[in-house]
């Protein structure tokens, strides 16, 4: 579902110590090109600085944020005390997801991205936002069958991929009436490629193109922007979900001249 316009959410990568330097930084140079970002909880299943306070420094810096936050590291309690932190910190926005599996421990098992939602709903309901404020809540998804309680969700990030047909027939078959983010992934290196692979099965890499990043590690850069382009251009999705990693700073320094350059359909930056 298109609902005008284009918008680019850049994903940062999360603060691993007590200094927010690096964050900063991103959301400076990524500035160029998008207004809106992503702020990982726990990423990879690593200790990362809040992603509720981190949000709360993007909109201090003057942007937009979305914080992620996961189910396998919280209960109930938990959930509701991120809730609570958020709507003292003015984050209105989430993104609910499962969680990558932890390098140590385990899962606490009592929430999924499903439950969650329902108590956000409850938590909006009951407690009153200020303002009258309400929460936006998204949720993440394959290329598969859209369950109906993901049909609730204000957005879908789709899981990053590397072709277009498969998210325009993923489309034409869910007919998702919410606003959709395509997830697109710079790879750095055919190594980074190779892991992702081996990681998350369900992500299909051609073989070409980790042949081009055995050549060429910046060809990761290319493929992306293409991408990200060919993807505002079909008219079909709200915006992307663009993942630089490491690379934020080529990647923004492209993609400004790509996304102005004459003759350039939209804006992406909102």
């Amino acid at each position: 579902m298109s609902t005008g316009g284009f918008e680019l959410v850049c994903e940062v990568e999360p603060a691993t110590r007590p200094d927010l330097k690096h964050v900063r930084h991103q959301i400076g140079v990524l500035s160029s090109i998008a207004g809106t970002f992503l702020i990982p909880d726990n990423h990879i299943g690593r200790a990362t600085v809040s992603s509720v306070a981190v949000a709360h420094e993007v909109e201090a810096m003057g942007g937009r944020s979305i914080a992620c936050l996961n189910a396998r590291d919280r209960n109930l309690l938990g959930f509701q005390r991120d809730l609570l932190t958020a709507e003292a910190y003015g984050v209105d926005q989430f993104l609910l997801v499962r969680g990558d599996e932890p390098r140590v421990g385990g899962r606490t098992s009592e929430l999924t991205v499903r439950t969650m939602l329902t108590e956000a709903r409850a938590f909006e309901s009951t407690l009153g936002l200020s303002g009258g404020r309400k929460l936006r809540l998204g949720a993440a998804t394959g290329l598969g069958e859209l369950p109906a309680w993901k049909r609730e969700a204000d957005f879908l990030f789709v899981q990053v991929g590397f072709s277009l047909e498969a998210l325009l027939h993923w489309s034409e078959r869910e007919q998702p009436q919410m606003a959709v983010y395509a997830g697109v992934i710079v790879l750095a290196s055919s190594t980074m490629a190779r892991g992702l692979a081996q990681t998350i099965p369900d992500i299909v890499i051609p073989s070409e193109l980790v042949d081009r990043l055995d050549r060429d590690p910046k060809a990761g850069i290319d493929v992306a922007c293409d991408l990200l382009l060919a993807i505002r251009d079909s008219g079909v999705f709200q915006g992307v979900h663009l993942i630089p990693v490491s690379c934020y700073r080529p990647v923004a320094a492209r993609l400004e001249h790509l996304l102005n350059r004459p003759g350039s359909r939209h804006d992406a930056k909102r």
